[in-house]
């Protein structure tokens, strides 16, 4: 069974990109989230990374029956980031942003890195590295 993960995009995130990266919103793309790496008016940091995940998959630890916390996964920015959903999927991940309850970055497709966007709620739990 193939299953596709679609992003899940809020208005507050949307307000809150265009307040971190003033000018977003001139340049066409995906709503709430950054457009393509490299397009002008997105800092550096919003390029997907140079190198695969690590190769290993970690142990999951305790999966939780709340929402993830923004809070807790925006420690994970700019870091490898192993994540289990709610569905069963887990994957590499390598969040750029954190918004009230999304996460918008690039998702390890098992040969490139994917822009990937997803409702916080979707998360069941995640580790970085």
């Amino acid at each position: 069974m193939t299953m596709y993960m679609y992003p899940t995009y809020h208005y507050e995130d949307q307000v809150f990109l265009e307040r971190q990266f003033p000018g977003l919103s001139d340049f066409p793309g995906l709503p709430g989230l950054p457009q393509f790496p490299g397009q002008p008016g997105l800092p550096p940091s919003s390029q997907a990374p140079t190198a695969p995940p690590p190769a290993f998959i970690p142990q999951q630890q305790s999966a939780s029956t709340f929402a993830v916390d923004p809070g807790a996964i925006s420690f994970c920015l700019f870091r490898n980031t192993f994540i289990w959903l709610n569905n069963g999927a887990r994957f590499w991940y390598y969040p750029i942003f954190v918004g009230p309850r999304s996460v918008a970055g690039f998702r390890w497709n098992g040969r490139f890195w994917t822009i990937f966007g997803i409702d916080t709620r979707q998360i069941n739990s995640f580790s970085c590295f």
